[in-house]
């Protein structure tokens, strides 16, 4: 990159009005259960990290609903703080080529960088394995997109079968997998890390870590263990920062999470600190307008 500045690579937005939630119903979301836009990003966004401020930021599909994405598209082909959007598509629909062809044409359609599942909500410790979701994923391998994948650390070994039989697909960790920090048991997530960090495609977003603490007494000691095994396993130059914002907003919120992010950053070369905060993410996602805006400053 040309000059520095920070990418938010795991972001979320919605709009109740336009498109309800209907997970925001769940016990404890009262806090967030209310419309967010890129305003309000903009406005709550204001600690830097590394003495870099926002300046891009890849918007993260909510609910399994193709036209959620469409949203999420349109609006980033007029909102300039968003560079790239992770969006939906059903992966086991024998028509999502199709889909995926439709939302690449759609408004906005070339700023769609790889589709998430929310895999943490099934049951089948398969299902990443599943004969029709593996041709939902080479549709995207075909055409050049990546895949989120959001698990919980139990369903790792998913995870790293996926990196086996995939390993020119793209992928990405959410939230690091969700190892348990409140209750202190990271023993089987560690292992689990560890083998899919083995495989070259995957790389590992340094995100939704707060919410997986004890979301009223966090410290920054409690992060540190995962922190550390997270630059062992990957690396740097494999890590991404991602906020969650605004569900970050239930353990601390976007400058609290942004502040202890600067102070886990020390003692990194400024290579390494570049890498979390700006390179692994730009070149995942392909962020060329993060990168004009910067070279128009």
């Amino acid at each position: 990159m040309s000059a520095a500045g920070l990418i938010d690579a795991h972001h979320h937005l919605w709009d109740l009005e336009q498109r309800p939630q209907a997970w925001l119903e769940e016990p404890g979301l009262a806090p967030i259960h209310r419309t967010f836009t890129p305003d309000d990003l903009r406005a709550t966004a204001t600690q830097e990290v590394a003495g870099r401020r926002l300046h891009g930021t890849v918007v993260v599909q909510c609910i399994p609903d193709v036209p959620e994405t469409e949203d999420l598209l349109a609006l980033a082909a007029r909102e300039p703080l968003i560079a790239a959007v992770v969006g939906w598509a059903d992966l086991t629909d024998p028509a999502v080529g199709e889909v995926l062809d439709r939302l690449l044409a759609w408004p906005g359609g070339g700023y769609l960088r790889a589709v998430r599942h929310l895999v943490q909500g099934e049951s089948d410790p398969a299902w990443l394995q599943h004969p029709e979701v593996e041709r939902g994923l080479a549709a995207l391998q075909q055409r050049g997109l990546g895949y989120d994948v959001l698990i919980r650390e139990h369903q790792l070994d998913q995870a790293v079968r996926l990196a086996e039989r995939f390993p020119g697909l793209p992928q990405v960790l959410d939230h690091a997998g969700k190892p348990d920090i409140a209750g202190g048991a990271l023993g089987e997530w560690e292992s689990g890390l560890r083998r899919l960090a083995g495989h070259p495609q995957v790389v590992c977003k340094v995100s939704g870590l707060i919410t997986e603490a004890d979301h009223r007494s966090w410290t920054t000691a409690d992060l540190r263990p995962v922190w550390d095994v997270l630059l062992s396993a990957f690396g740097p130059e494999r890590l991404m920062f991602g906020s969650d914002w605004p569900v970050a907003n239930l353990a601390g919120g976007w400058n609290r999470w942004a502040a202890t992010v600067d102070e886990l950053l020390a003692g990194l070369s400024a290579d390494e600190t570049s890498a979390i905060l700006a390179g692994t993410a730009t070149a995942f996602y392909r962020l060329t307008r993060a990168e004009e805006t910067l070279e128009s400053r």
